[in-house]
């Protein structure tokens, strides 16, 4: 018989060290495909589904969701179709398959298994008549144990022999005590999918668990819940420092580890420095209402930001660099001939920043496009580590939060970050005369090692000027 084929956890890109397993596609006794995908981990930067390099049958699975694994640490074992047992199971096991819904972002991670690869989840389970435990035919694998056996059939629901159902939607049932042998899946061929369990959660509450007289039931968890386990535990004790009771402890995984990691090691290696200014945003602001007015299609406010950002970093190309430090401890300035710019974006999993690459050759209408686009596929966990890594400076419109300035904290390993706070009504004089203007607040938070105060004011003065006159830069909008 042939040996396990062990995969380890790939790297997903932009030097992560690790990630969370989230959900598992498959089970020990799947048979599976090259490129199938297997499992889905999350990663400091989005969650990404990963395909399997080998086919065969699932040995073993190292780890279990909610674990955090190292990349190069083993992830899943599978034996080859080759072995006589795996070849027998697969045969029994080809009988039938059903396509799964796809627990998760989406996200195929690009790069492993095979060029061509279908990228969709297919689980194969041997028909319930030929290996069901109480009734074996001859047909059922002699080589397969007990445990193999109840493997097979742990997707199927008493009664509905087609029903078979991914693992993110039988755990979602089992902890909210649903009866997936009371539904009726609208999946093809009656596939139970993940919005059949949520609907009935709607329309029944589920049971509590029986509990003992002296433990009061566990409560439901609310539908909005369902998502993700529950990050939050309770926690017994006092707080020896406050005196507090202690409500609860949440890990610090995911992107809000990765946010913490950034951010600490960007304030313990760059000497940053702080420069500001007002700027009268009422030019851009009529030029946006008289583009409405027109019926043409209107860019969104960060997207002329961005083209001014762009133009400036042209004009001064240091503030688009990084800093490489060498093992003896030499630094060199590295330039980059493009700019990626990146953007931060608030997400349910926290603050990500994509980032629009090339996107010094975009028009103000194509970097509208980009940036709706790449929030759009942060915000619903699609975005890959290439959309969200490579950056090369950042802009942070925290104006949306209804804040006024802040001190940026640069993202590291780049030098620069330019935040933009809300655009408000306040005085203003203009040639010589007070005036209501729509003014708004400019900071740029820089680097020190990569260039001094003068270089720093004049890109901030550039971008403020193209603000307070936009068309002077916006002849290709």
């Amino acid at each position: 018989m042939s040996e396990p084929r062990v995969f380890l956890l790939p790297d997903l890109g932009e030097g992560l060290t690790e990630a969370e397993l989230v959900a598992w596609h498959v089970s020990v006794g799947d048979s599976i495909e090259v490129d199938q995908p297997i499992a889905e981990v999350e990663t400091a930067k989005s969650a990404v589904e990963v395909p399997s390099p080998y086919a065969g049958i699932v040995a073993e699975l190292h780890g279990k969701p909610g674990e955090t694994l190292d990349v190069g640490k083993p992830l899943i074992s599978v034996t080859p179709l080759s072995s006589g047992a795996a070849a027998t199971a697969a045969s029994v096991a080809a009988e039938t398959y059903r396509e799964e819904e796809k627990a998760g972002s989406g996200n195929v991670l690009i790069g492993y298994g095979t060029p061509g690869g279908h990228g969709q989840a297919r689980r194969t389970r041997a028909r319930k008549s030929s290996v069901a435990v109480d009734e074996r035919t001859e047909s059922a694998p002699a080589e397969l144990s007990k445990e193999d056996e109840l493997a097979l059939l742990r997707s199927r629901v008493p009664g509905k022999l087609g029903a078979v159902i991914s693992p993110l939607v039988r755990r979602m049932a089992r902890e909210h005590g649903v009866d997936l042998g009371d539904i009726s899946g609208s999946g093809d061929s009656g596939l139970i999918m993940r919005r059949d369990v949520e609907a009935a959660l709607r329309t029944v509450a589920p049971a509590p668990a029986p509990a003992p007289a002296s433990v009061p039931a566990p409560e439901a968890k609310p539908v909005e819940a369902l998502e993700r386990p529950v990050e939050t535990v309770e926690a017994q004790g006092r707080d020896a420092r406050t005196g507090l009771p202690i409500s609860a402890r949440t890990p610090v995984r995911g992107v809000r580890k990765a946010v913490a990691a950034n951010m600490a090691r960007s304030r313990s290696e760059i000497p940053e420095a702080t420069v500001w200014v007002d700027v009268d945003a009422t030019a851009l602001m009529e030029l946006r209402e008289g583009m409405k007015a027109g019926g043409a299609q209107v860019p969104g406010l960060l997207a002329f930001i961005a083209r001014f950002v762009t133009a400036g970093l042209k004009k001064f190309p240091e503030l688009n660099t990084r800093i490489e430090t060498a093992d003896d401890g030499s630094q060199e300035i590295v330039a980059f001939d493009g700019i990626n710019l990146g953007f931060a974006a608030q997400t349910d999993r926290g603050l990500v920043v994509p980032s629009v690459r090339g996107a010094e050759k975009l028009s103000a209408r194509e970097l509208d496009a980009e940036i709706r686009r790449l929030t759009q596929v942060a915000r619903d966990g699609k975005a890959t580590p290439a959309e969200l890594g490579g950056g090369t400076f950042t802009v942070n419109n925290y104006g949306v939060f209804g804040v006024d300035g802040s001190a940026a904290i640069i993202n590291h390993p780049e030098v620069g970050i330019l935040g933009v706070g809300r655009i408000i009504d306040k005085p203003w004089v203009v040639n010589g005369e007070l005036a209501v203007r729509k003014v708004t607040e400019l900071t740029l938070t820089f680097d020190h090692r990569v260039c001094d105060g003068g270089t720093a004011g004049g890109f901030l003065r550039f971008v403020a000027d193209a603000i307070e006159n936009p068309t002077s830069l916006l002849a290709d909008i």
